[in-house]
Parts: C-alpha cells; sequence; structure tokens
C-alpha cells in the first residue's frame, strides 16, 4: 500500500534530521509518497506567516504529517507554530512515550512510560493580556468536552496497546475549578473502563513520584501544561530530549514531531542526533498499521545506540546527523535479511 505523508522538515536542525529520518524510514520498504511543504521562522520573508495555509491544506489532504522542530521566539515575537498547528488542525491529543534505550546514560533502567497530553487549551489557549504597567494576567481554559476527550482517548490507548494503569494529574487542591472539573471528568471516564486500573495524583508529588518510583506508573494523563513539563521530566529519565519522539492526533488527522527545539547553533553542521525524530517516525508507521516495519526500525534504532558507535556526539561517538540515519538504515536491511 502507498502512502502520502506531509514532510515539514522546519527549521534550524530540521532538515539534517529530516533527510535521516526519511532515509531510515525508506529502509524498511514501506511504500511512502512525500509531500514536503515549509513552515517556521525561515518561511516568513517568503509568506508573511510562520505558518502559510498551504501546509495546512496539505496536512488536511494527506492526514498524516511528520515535522522537524521549529523555533519559538521567547518573549516577543510570533506565538509557538507548533501550538498553531495542534489547534488549526484540532490535534487533541499529545502522545510522548518515554522508553529505556540501552546506550543512552541515565541514571535509570527499565523505564517506559507515556504521558497523554491534552492539547488545545488550559493557559496554552494564549487568552493573555496586561494590567495596567506592572502586571499581567493570563487565563487558564478547562473544559468538560475537552477533558472528556483526552480521558477517553488515555484509556483506549491504554486498552489498545495492553498497559495496565491511568494515572489523572492536577492541582485541584488549589484550582478547584479548573483542575477540579478535569479530575471530575477523568474520574467519570475511568468508571467506565474496569479494566484499567485508575488513581490520581497531585502534580507535584507526581514530578517527585517519577523521580523517586518511575516503576509505579504507566499512562499519565495530564491537561496542557503539566503535561508538556512532566514529559519533559519522563524525558529526563530516559537520557533526554535526544531519543524522545511525539504524535499530536485528532478524530482524523496526525502530526508526528520530535519534541526538543530546532537548536539553531547546530544548523547545517551534521552534528546533531536525529534520534527523536526517527522514533518519532516509528509512532506514524504505527499509526499507518506498518506496525512490522515500526517494529524494525524501533530495533534498529535500539540496536545502533546499543553498539555505541555509528551514534552522534551526545550518545558518546563522533558520527554525524547523516552517518547515524546511514546506520540504522543499514541495520534495518539486516534485521529484515
Amino acid at each position: 500500500m502507498k502512502y502520502r505523508v506531509t514532510c515539514i522538515p522546519g527549521d534550524g536542525i530540521g532538515p539534517e534530521i529530516m533527510a535521516a529520518t526519511k532515509e531510515a524510514v525508506g529502509a524498511t520498504g514501506v511504500d511512502i509518497e512525500w509531500v514536503d511543504v515549509e513552515a517556521g521562522a525561515d518561511v516568513i520573508e517568503k509568506y508573511g506567516t510562520p505558518l502559510p495555509q498551504g501546509t495546512l491544506d496539505a496536512v488536511r489532504e494527506t492526514k498524516v504529517a511528520i515535522k522537524g522542530p521549529l523555533t519559538t521566539p521567547v518573549g516577543s515575537g510570533f506565538r509557538s507554530v507548533n501550538v498553531a498547528l495542534r489547534k488549526e488542525l484540532d490535534l487533541y491529543a499529545n502522545l510522548r512515550p518515554a522508553i529505556s534505550i540501552p546506550g543512552v546514560k541515565s541514571r535509570y533502567e527499565d523505564i517506559d512510560l507515556v504521558v497523554v497530553r491534552e492539547n488545545t487549551e488550559d493557559l496554552y489557549a494564549g487568552i493573555e493580556h496586561s494590567v495596567g504597567k506592572d502586571a499581567a494576567e493570563s487565563i487558564k481554559i478547562i473544559t468538560r468536552y475537552a477533558s472528556e476527550r483526552i480521558a477517553r482517548f488515555a484509556f483506549e490507548y491504554a486498552r489498545r496497546e495492553g498497559r495496565r494503569k491511568v494515572t489523572a494529574v492536577h492541582k485541584a487542591n488549589i484550582m478547584k475549578y479548573t483542575d477540579g472539573l478535569f479530575l471530575e471528568v477523568a474520574r467519570g471516564v475511568a468508571a467506565e473502563y474496569g479494566d484499567i486500573e485508575f488513581e490520581d495524583r497531585i502534580v507535584d508529588n507526581m514530578a517527585m513520584q517519577l523521580v523517586q518510583k518511575p516503576e509505579l506508573y504507566d499512562v499519565i494523563l495530564c491537561p496542557n501544561l503539566y503535561g508538556d513539563i512532566l514529559s519533559d521530566l519522563c524525558a529526563g529519565l530516559v537520557g533526554g530530549l535526544g531519543m524522545a519522539p511525539g504524535a499530536n492526533l485528532g478524530d482524523e488527522l496526525a502530526l508526528f514531531e520530535p519534541v526538543h527545539g530546532s537548536a539553531p547553533k547546530y544548523a547545517g553542521l551534521n552534528k546533531v542526533n536525529p534520534g527523536a525524530l526517527i522514533l518519532s517516525a516509528v509512532l506514524m508507521l504505527r499509526h499507518l498499521g506498518e506496525r512490522e516495519a515500526a517494529d524494525q526500525l524501533f530495533h534498529a534504532v535500539r540496536d545502533v545506540v546499543g553498539a555505541g558507535q555509528d551514534v552522534t556526539y551526545d550518545l558518546g561517538g563522533t558520527a554525524g546527523t547523516r552517518e547515524m540515519g546511514q546506520a540504522i538504515a543499514r541495520r534495518i536491511g539486516e534485521l529484515q535479511s
């Protein structure tokens, strides 16, 4: 079967890691027609916006997209293109797995966690303004509709993937209306899934628990902001953002991307680790129903990183971005033969 997939290379290191990812995915033999489009800081002069309408249209047409990192200015300038993509395309579920990979330096072993993050509201709704000269206000939005569909997504994912437990994260002891609503809805949805264990944790306690005893947790259900923070914490448990994949999923559309940023100072140097984007492609292949190819790609990444030779500097090697991608592609061929 042939698939059409929208490809947004991104900016900074994006084009380099995307090229390595395409080579690795191509080695699986899955027939993909890449529909290349643009977004990000580098295209503002060309289109007058970091998110051209044609890019949105391409994702809506193909229904599946993979994206490199995009630069977001800090403190001024345009708001995050990543956030805009999720809202425009109603990609309400952000899936961020954290899995230990041999060869990646970490204080932990055998981590296997998945953060399910609500993607469309909370403080990321962007409703904020100045209050006079010396204060600013941001409005936190939590709705029953968005909370219910992300909770249901988490339980359906847990059931489909054979997961044992869902933990809802909140601060309902303080934010009794917003986080209180999120927790109320999560509990109501949990009652419909008697085969999946359910519990809840206050967010600050959850951060401590994940550091002290991560083995107690499995699928972690979060509102937007807590999910963003805790998914980075979970990435730290498995060695950092260099191997942290992500998926943004809606009812019809899907967008896959690494969790890390665009690292513009390394752009064009053939230096950075493409692992997070390649692992995001693993999630993409599973979404497409190509589970055998996804497993081959995942095991090839594990094998190459575990061997520690054809890997980038952050993984203890001397290989470049391109060479690491080539090594993963070769390993797929060996696994297939």
